[in-house]
């Protein structure tokens, strides 16, 4: 282990354990989608899950929510192992806001009402504390002179922004990103990868399923590397992109421009 790693293992060991995966596995039918994937997400940190498609990150991510069950395994959220029952887990899905790579979005909803949605259904806030609280997240993702925007009146990125806005409007404990700038045009992809920068700044603990390396380089404090449903290496991301322990992570990356 270089001088490095060893203290980004000791800042972490600082930090408390808020996902916790251990041994998890998921199938469908006969593919093994995850096959015995072992990883800590700690409280502030950005986790980055890297690798080639069909690799099983946005399975482990969905499955970090219960939207998909496990067949072995655990996963633990704050010390606590995910609720089997599906009233549970959607008390964990309050804590936990998700960015899918298609915004999801009302489409019959301005941007402000997509927001103040979640807080005024599910959190039962006053309809006009909520509309406040989405005035404030969208000014915080850029978007103040677009609340009255319909979602065919903005653009990919400014559609996941307001997508994040929504996420962040239920006071997560952990941001939950599947691919959020796959579906963009280069143009906007800054947008949203600006936006999230700055969570990550702000301490939020993220973990982002992303094909944006420069990004996993930058930003993340941890970066595990998937391929065919397994974690084949993990650690800081001067690690997995400088000097990379496996010949699948090399040559995964190389393919990238970032391995020699």
């Amino acid at each position: 282990m270089t001088d490095d790693n060893r203290v980004m293992q000791r800042a972490k060991a600082d930090r408390p354990k808020v996902i916790r995966y251990r041994g998890v596995v998921k199938r469908y039918g006969e593919l093994k989608a995850l096959d015995g994937v072992s990883l800590d997400v700690h409280a502030g940190e950005v986790v980055c899950l890297i690798g080639p498609s069909g690799s099983g990150k946005s399975t482990l991510l969905r499955c970090t929510n219960g939207l998909e069950t496990i067949e072995a395994g655990q996963i633990e959220f704050e010390g606590a192992v995910l609720p089997p029952d599906e009233r549970g887990l959607r008390v964990i899905r309050q804590r936990m806001g998700m960015v899918f790579q298609s915004f999801e979005l009302f489409p019959h909803l301005t941007a402000q009402e997509n927001v103040a949605e979640g807080p005024r259904t599910v959190l039962k806030m006053k309809a006009a504390d909520a509309q406040q609280r989405a005035d404030a997240l969208l000014a915080k993702v850029g978007l103040e002179d677009k609340a009255s925007s319909y979602p065919s009146e903005l653009s990919g990125g400014q559609q996941q922004r307001v997508a994040i806005a929504r996420a962040l409007a239920m006071n997560p404990d952990v941001m939950l990103f599947d691919e959020p700038t796959s579906a963009l045009d280069p143009e906007t992809i800054g947008e949203v990868l600006t936006v999230m920068k700055r969570l990550a700044d702000e301490g939020m603990t993220m973990v982002v399923v992303t094909h944006e390396m420069s990004f996993a380089r930058r930003v993340s404090d941890w970066v595990a590397v998937f391929d065919v449903g397994c974690v084949i290496e993990q650690g800081p991301p001067r690690q997995i992109f400088d000097a990379p322990l496996t010949e699948r992570t090399r040559d995964f990356l190389s393919h990238l421009g970032w391995a020699d």
